[in-house]
């Protein structure tokens, strides 16, 4: 299968940051690659370059078979970018915002007002079509924005984050759009901090941290990596955990992991409902109450406690902080930050005489 991404030893640095740091990877045509990891793990520098909207400092990118490097206005107007803020135009209706990308692109009044109308019934915003978007939700927002990305129909598309911020009803109604994109052929790069996400979405997921991919593979493959299963309990009160972590010490095939802000324990194990039991009993021998107590498998937030040993949204470290400092400040020095990152791909794609980004 053709790969409709590739990229190849990408180097971006922001002062002595490493935002990316030899990032290689593929994504085959027509699949999805979840992007996984926390804030300031390079995941939107990625997109960036890949999208022509940061230069590298080194490496090679590669996006619908063209150069983004030496090719990036003939890439625009083959890829779609939803990043991780609605790029929509506050007091244009939402009809009229997907108008003006449509015009963007070039594409006739009348072509841009169907697709427009379309998109609209698509992502359930007719009734709303002639409302101004400032009246809108904050769902609303990202489904238009979301279909703003999609008025060329693109090939490739790129989605930072898309569901940040979106309540569970929103973020469902926008997967089930995503899955209906990638049926029709669509080839999706995917960052995501919702693990279920990835998850769900991806047919391949690369782990990220501090600007390097750290692990690659299927959500199962990545899972059967560090193997077993987990035992979570969760205490009833906090001043316990250090004898509940010293009662599941003789069950424990590794670290355990620690949440004392949810009294929570998580082990791994081996030996299934048995080494349950035998936990409950030596719990109870030791007068220690617990609220829950389950057996599970690995989730992909243990693939990434194993790998790197942190948790995934956990406190992020000062480095990841500062990858968002400086890359804001490169979005101000060059104009192109996520509120209208979109639209600068749309629009660099309407002119071959824009300059490279």
């Amino acid at each position: 299968m053709a790969a409709a991404i590739e990229a190849e030893d990408l180097v971006k640095t922001f002062g002595e940051v490493h935002a990316l740091d030899g990032v290689s990877l593929e994504v085959p045509e027509g699949t999805v690659l979840g992007l996984l990891g926390p804030n300031g793990a390079g995941k939107t520098t990625m997109v960036r370059v890949l999208t022509t909207l940061l230069r590298p400092d080194s490496g090679r990118a590669v996006v619908a078979g063209l150069d983004v490097l030496k090719q990036p206005n003939e890439v625009r107007g083959l890829i779609g970018l939803s990043g991780q803020y609605a790029a929509v135009d506050e007091y244009l209706t939402g009809r009229e915002n997907l108008q003006m990308v449509g015009e963007l692109y070039q594409m006739s009044p009348r072509d841009s007002r169907a697709r427009a109308l379309e998109l609209l019934d698509w992502f359930n915003l007719s009734e709303a079509a002639n409302r101004i978007a400032k009246t809108y939700s904050g769902g609303m927002r990202r489904r238009l924005d979301l279909a703003a990305a999609l008025v060329v129909r693109p090939p490739v598309m790129f989605l930072d984050e898309p569901t940040t911020g979106l309540d569970p009803r929103n973020r469902m109604a926008l997967w089930e759009v995503i899955e209906r994109l990638v049926g029709e052929g669509t080839t999706l790069l995917l960052t995501t901090q919702y693990l279920e996400e990835a998850d769900r979405l991806a047919h391949d997921i690369a782990v990220v941290d501090h600007g390097k991919v750290i692990a690659r593979g299927t959500a199962d493959e990545l899972k059967a990596e560090i193997g077993g299963e987990r035992i979570e309990i969760v205490v009833e009160d906090p001043a316990h955990l250090g004898q509940a972590v010293e009662a599941l010490a003789p069950y424990a095939k590794g670290e355990p992991a620690v949440e004392r802000h949810t009294r929570r324990i998580t082990v791994p194990v081996s030996g299934g409902a048995s080494v349950l039991a035998d936990v409950i009993r030596e719990l109870d021998a030791r007068t220690i109450v617990i609220q829950d107590i389950g057996l599970r498998r690995p989730t992909l937030d243990d693939v990434f406690l194993s790998l790197t040993g942190h948790a995934t949204f956990g406190d992020e470290d000062v480095e990841a902080a500062d990858v968002e400092a400086l890359e804001a400040a490169a979005d101000a020095a060059g104009g192109t930050g996520d509120g209208d990152a979109a639209r600068t791909v749309a629009a660099g794609s309407s002119s071959s005489e824009g300059k490279d980004s």
